[in-house]
C-alpha cells in the first residue's frame, strides 16, 4: 500500500514536472515567434540607426512575468530570427546585428527580472537601467566597429566612428514602451500564474 502511494506520487511529480517544461517550452516558441514578428515588422530609419523594433515592450513584460531563462531565451531566439530576417531580405543592415540583439538585449532581461518584486518605483528604475545598458551595448560595440571597419561597418568621408555610433543613443526611445509594459503586466500576471509562473507576485505587494 505505502509503495503503491509512492509510487502514484512519483507518478504525478514526473507528470508535473514534464507539464512544467512543455509549458516553458510552449512559451519561449510563442514568445520568440512574437518577438520575431515584432523585430521584422519594425519602424525603419535611415542608416546608421537602421531601425526601431516593437520588442522592447514584450522583453519588458517577460523578464517581469516568468523566469529569467525562459525570458532570456525567448528574447534571444527571437531578436535574432527577426534581425537575420532583415539583414538578409531587407537589406541595409551588418552581419553582425542578429547577435547585437542578444548581447544588448538578453542582459536586459536580467536586469528587470531583479526588480520584479522590489516594487513599482524600482521595476521601472529597473526598466530605465536596462534600457540605458541596451543603449550603451549598441554604442560602445558600434564604435568599435566603425574604427576598425569590421563586419561591413565603414565611415564616410567628414564623418567619425564617434560620431556615427552616437547615433544608437536613439535607442533611449524604447523608454517610451515602459507605461505600456506595466500595463501588459498587471493585466496578463493572473494567466501567467495559472500557467505555473509565480515569480512575480503582483500589484498587491506594490
Amino acid at each position: 500500500m505505502e509503495r503503491s502511494r509512492a509510487g502514484e506520487a512519483g507518478q504525478l511529480h514526473t507528470v508535473g514536472t514534464g507539464a512544467r517544461a512543455s509549458v516553458k517550452l510552449s512559451v519561449v516558441i510563442v514568445f520568440s515567434a512574437l518577438i520575431t514578428a515584432s523585430v521584422v515588422f519594425s519602424i525603419p530609419l535611415p542608416p546608421p540607426v537602421y531601425e526601431i523594433t516593437w520588442s522592447p515592450a514584450i522583453i519588458m513584460v517577460l523578464a517581469v512575468l516568468i523566469d529569467v531563462p525562459t525570458a532570456a531565451a525567448a528574447t534571444g531566439i527571437g531578436g535574432f530570427i527577426g534581425e537575420a530576417y532583415n539583414v538578409a531580405f531587407k537589406g541595409g543592415g551588418s552581419p553582425i546585428y542578429p547577435f547585437g540583439m542578444v548581447w544588448a538585449r538578453v542582459p536586459e532581461v536580467l536586469i528587470i527580472a531583479w526588480a520584479r518584486n522590489r516594487g513599482t518605483k524600482a521595476l521601472v528604475a529597473a526598466m530605465v537601467g536596462a534600457t540605458i545598458f541596451e543603449t550603451l551595448a549598441f554604442f560602445f560595440s558600434d564604435w568599435f566597429f566603425y574604427a576598425y571597419g569590421l563586419f561591413s561597418y565603414s565611415v564616410p568621408a567628414g564623418q567619425s566612428p564617434l560620431g556615427l555610433a552616437s547615433f544608437d543613443f536613439a535607442t533611449m526611445v524604447d523608454l517610451v514602451y515602459i507605461p505600456a509594459a506595466l500595463a501588459i503586466i498587471r493585466a496578463a500576471a493572473p494567466a501567467f500564474r495559472r500557467l505555473g509562473f509565480l515569480q512575480y507576485r503582483g500589484a498587491a505587494e506594490h
